[in-house]
């Protein structure tokens, strides 16, 4: 039986302590704020409740496995798992509207035609497709996994099979998540569909690659899922699984470094100078921490994955209305933005705040977020830079604005709202600015790869958003995995089979 210390109680750190403690280890958890879940946070006032962060769940089937591999009762008693359908609503900039059927190639086809125009859903019907095609290329690799000591083939290599454009007497490729939209979607309704899936992880489309096709495929693929009560009741049913399994929690307890002995990692150090000694380290921090913690752990040089650019941040808006929830109401709404092009300069480029974003509006149907049936629980987010010291109240109002597209009576609903920053972000998560982590991408050199599980100190290892295979929840649970995988196997780990 080793001795583990886990550094934070994210979802990818609690994910690797349950399968670790499963497999006989001696796990404590060491966390600086006075709670679980990372970003999987609550926040309760007057009988409402709202998710601070993530609201859907893409993958269940990580979590399934989390559950089955650490004990007899799965996923679906610990919480009340349900897709969600259709699985979102959408409101275009010229007004167009559309529901998409949840995991339905047939459904979203006809959706479609019938609201874009006959040919519009054999476009992205034939993009899915193809899609696909990435996505088994690329599943294992870069999920399922631990990153490859080759990594640059993935680095070098497009798993999508874009097809052939003829431009200026040229026939190209495309090689950017733009330019599938513009060249083989050829609508920029389609094109506003495809690139909001990379928006809400804060990545650019025009410099994105065609890789983050698989984005949009898992969630056709798998689904949309919601867990009622909020996303939080699924890290509270983490939380749990790790202390039924012995895991211990130090809440309020923040690590200042780690130890090294004989040229392995030996333990960490606490705020209070105290020592604790482990056999193995379990980092689930953002880059600038364990570069605090461990400044040998990570290698950014000649034949190392290359540092990610700086990630952007969310702002989200919790809202009280009163009146019930209407009948037929879609639990996810994305309303895009009106002018693409001023939106994505002031996310990625230095042009001024764009006033009316892109925003995912969540209206759950779920009365444990109400006090009663008369009242509605809703959650406005956007994406915006990771500054946590820029003010918000202007964009606040924006949002609200924005979000009278699917709600008209929104205003004079209102009872209260309350505004989650990026400052709260980094907050609850450690992460500087209160950037949030991307899932790992194929292509572009290596750009959105992530560091592997495995650092250079023998014995420290890095989990969730911030390590191999990314950000997202599903990628947090398979990291978590992945580092249990290397711990208990050794090196040879290949992954899940």
């Amino acid at each position: 039986m080793a001795r583990i210390a886990v550094i934070g109680a994210g979802m990818g750190a609690l994910a690797a302590a349950a399968r670790l403690a499963v497999a006989g280890h001696r796990v404590v958890v060491y966390e600086r704020t006075d709670t679980y879940g990372g970003a999987l946070r609550r926040l309760e006032r007057d009988g409402f409740s709202f998710d601070t962060g993530p609201g859907l769940l893409p993958l269940p089937a990580v979590y399934r496995d989390l559950f089955v591999k650490t004990g007899k009762e799965p996923l679906e008693r610990c919480v009340d798992l349900v897709q969600v359908d259709p699985s979102s609503r959408h409101v275009f900039a010229d007004g167009t509207r559309v529901s998409l059927p949840n995991a339905s190639r047939a459904g979203v086809v006809a959706a479609l035609d019938g609201a874009l125009g006959s040919g519009a859903g054999k476009r992205w019907g034939d993009f899915l497709v193809r899609a696909r095609e990435a996505w088994d290329r690329t599943r294992r690799p870069l999920l399922e996994e631990p990153l490859w000591p080759n990594w640059q083939v993935l680095a070098e290599r497009e798993p999508y099979p874009a097809v052939p454009h003829k431009r200026l007497l040229r026939t190209r490729r495309a090689g950017t998540l733009a330019e599938v939209g513009a060249w083989e979607l050829r609508d920029a309704r389609l094109t506003a569909l495809l690139e909001s899936h990379a928006l809400t992880h804060g990545l650019d489309p025009r410099t994105t690659p065609a890789s983050a096709a698989v984005l949009p495929y898992m969630e056709h693929a798998f689904g949309t899922w919601y867990v009622r009560g909020g996303l939080r009741e699924l890290a509270r049913a983490v939380y749990e699984r790790c202390v039924a399994r012995k895991v211990e929690f130090r809440f309020g307890t923040a690590v200042t470094g780690v130890l090294e002995k004989d040229g392995r990692a030996s333990g960490v150090e606490l705020a209070d100078g105290t020592v604790a000694e482990a056999d193995f380290v379990v980092a689930g921090v953002a880059p600038g921490t364990l570069d605090r913690l461990s400044a040998q752990a990570v290698v950014r040089g000649d034949g190392e994955v290359p540092p990610q650019p700086a990630s952007a941040s969310r702002l989200t808006v919790l809202l009280a209305l009163r009146g019930a929830r209407p009948e037929g109401t879609a639990h996810r709404t994305v309303v895009h933005a009106a002018d693409r092009e001023a939106e994505l300069d002031a996310l990625f480029g230095t042009a001024a705040r764009n006033p009316r974003p892109t925003v995912t509006v969540l209206r759950p149907d779920d009365p444990g977020l109400v006090p009663d049936p008369e009242h509605e629980a809703v959650t406005l987010t956007t994406v915006v830079p990771a500054r946590p010291d820029e003010p918000c109240d202007d964009l606040t109002e924006n949002m609200i604005t924005v979000a009278e597209r699917a709600i008209p009576d929104l205003r004079d609903r209102l009872l209260w709202h309350e505004v989650r920053t990026p400052a709260d972000i980094a907050e609850s998560t450690g992460a500087e600015g209160g950037a949030v982590p991307v899932p790992a991408l194929a292509a572009d050199g290596g750009r959105l790869l992530h560091p592997s599980n495995s650092t250079r100190v023998p014995g420290l290892f890095t989990v969730g958003g911030w390590a191999h295979p990314g950000g997202g929840l599903p990628h947090a649970g398979m990291s978590g995995a992945l580092v249990a995988g290397l711990i208990v196997e050794g090196p040879e780990f290949r992954g899940s089979q």
